[in-house]
C-alpha cells in the first residue's frame, strides 16, 4: 500500500482513468460491432451508415490516447474493405 501522499493521489487518479479509459473503450467496441453485425447480414446501407458512425469514435480513442493511430486506421480499412466486398 501506498504510503506517502503523491503515490496516495496517484492510486485515487489512476482508478478514475482506468474507470473513463474504459468506458472509452468499450463505447468504441460497441460501434465496430454494429459495423460487423450489419456487414454479416449483408446489409450494405447499413453497414456504411454504422461505419460512418463509428470512424469518429475511433478518432476520438486515438485523440484521447486509449487506442494508437495504426490501431484506429487498420481496423477502418479493414472494415470499409468488408463492406466494400458485400457489392461483389
Amino acid at each position: 500500500m501506498a504510503q506517502h501522499k503523491s503515490a496516495k493521489k496517484r492510486i485515487v487518479r489512476n482508478e478514475k482513468r482506468r474507470v473513463i479509459n474504459h468506458a472509452r473503450i468499450s463505447r468504441i467496441r460497441t460501434f465496430v460491432k454494429k459495423v460487423e453485425s450489419a456487414i454479416a447480414a449483408g446489409d450494405k446501407d447499413l453497414a456504411t451508415h454504422a461505419l460512418k458512425m463509428a470512424q469518429p469514435e475511433l478518432h476520438r480513442g486515438v485523440s484521447k490516447g486509449v487506442l494508437v493511430k495504426n490501431t484506429a486506421a487498420r481496423k477502418i480499412s479493414r472494415l470499409s474493405k468488408n463492406i466494400k466486398a458485400l457489392s461483389a
